[in-house]
């Protein structure tokens, strides 16, 4: 680049920053502009593949400590780095001297004419890879002098599936804004709220494609429930009162259509918890349990001679006070 260009363009206000800018807030507002304005995304665009030329010129220079130094060192002579005709040329060496020290400068200047000296001659003719001459920029893209391109941007969203489905695996079928569709896999056991990430299956951008983040809802099923923050499913089961008072063998549902034996103990109170082993939410650490809650169930209608029973158990029973040790401990 030619340092009458770096009087002439303010890279600061291209990228959009002040000049006390960080180097992180410079790369920042680069990855930002440029993705806004890069080829791909502005097809045709004439005037976003220069914005995207001069950011990236922009980011070229600030990014570079060596070059971002030079290139406030020269802005701050501002017209004192412009040179007239009639010049012999001998202060030009001078001057970048004192400013890079020994004369170092990636600049070629034009001298209006002045006793015909060819500056490209005098500064080494461009070729030290900067813009023009041999091995320099000649238009286009070249990766040479490209910063790292971003990623494309990542695609969030959200998906519900069934309880079973949750619970054995599966895959679905995402439709993209452009009319295509993405297929991912469901893990087994996935939890209701769970994010999963699709590597690679995000918006395409110059730096490779950006990730999908689905969201996965795990829909309700009638009789179980996940317990929170565990691989255990939970199911309430009804008992009848003999079942209970003397104890008995029942069957048990399970998620997956089968059955199986729990042994109730005699005594057995309403609401309280046994254990299926193995019988819960399977993952790839693990198989959890079926944690099964007791209820008993009492009759809305008595025959007579379900009736007379219970007046007799009743009666058999008449000095034992269920509340007792309540109200008892109520008063502490």
């Amino acid at each position: 680049m030619a340092s009458q260009d770096w009087i002439d363009k303010d890279f600061y206000d291209v990228l959009g920053v002040s000049k006390e800018a960080t180097d992180a807030e410079i790369k920042k507002a680069y990855r930002t502009l440029a993705k806004k304005y890069h080829p791909d995304r502005n097809a045709g665009d004439a005037a976003a593949e220069q914005k995207f030329k001069e950011i990236s010129e922009a980011h070229d220079v600030l990014s570079d400590p060596e070059e971002r130094k030079e290139y406030d060192a020269i802005r701050a002579m501002g017209t004192g780095a412009r040179f007239a005709g009639g010049s012999d040329g001998a202060g030009f060496e001078d001057l970048f001297g004192d400013v890079f020290g020994g004369g170092r400068t990636r600049a070629r200047y034009s001298t209006g004419g002045a006793q015909n000296i060819n500056v490209e001659d005098l500064f080494g003719g461009g070729g030290f890879g900067g813009y023009g001459g041999a091995g320099g920029y000649t238009g286009g893209y070249d990766p040479r002098y490209q910063a790292p391109q971003p990623k494309g941007e990542d695609i969030t969203t959200s998906t519900v599936i069934p309880f079973r489905s949750a619970m054995e695996g599966t895959t679905v079928k995402l439709q993209r804004g452009n009319g295509s569709t993405t297929t991912v896999r469901i893990p087994q056991g996935v939890r209701d709220g769970q994010k999963l990430k699709g590597k690679g299956k995000g918006h395409t951008g110059p730096g490779g494609n950006g990730d999908l983040i689905l969201t996965v809802k795990v829909g309700e099923h009638p009789v179980f429930a996940r317990r929170e923050g565990t691989d255990d499913l939970s199911v309430t089961v009804p008992v009848s009162f003999p079942e209970a008072a003397l104890g008995a063998t029942i069957k048990v549902p399970t998620w997956d259509g089968h059955q199986v034996s729990l042994k109730v103990p005699a005594g057995t109170s309403s609401g309280r918890k046994l254990r299926v082993k193995g019988k819960g939410v399977t993952t790839k650490k693990g198989t959890g349990n079926l944690i099964v809650t007791v209820e008993i169930e009492v009759p809305k209608d008595l025959d007579d001679d379900a009736r007379q029973a219970v007046e007799a158990f009743a009666a058999a029973t008449a000095g034992h006070d269920p509340r007792a040790r309540l109200i008892a401990r109520a008063g502490e």
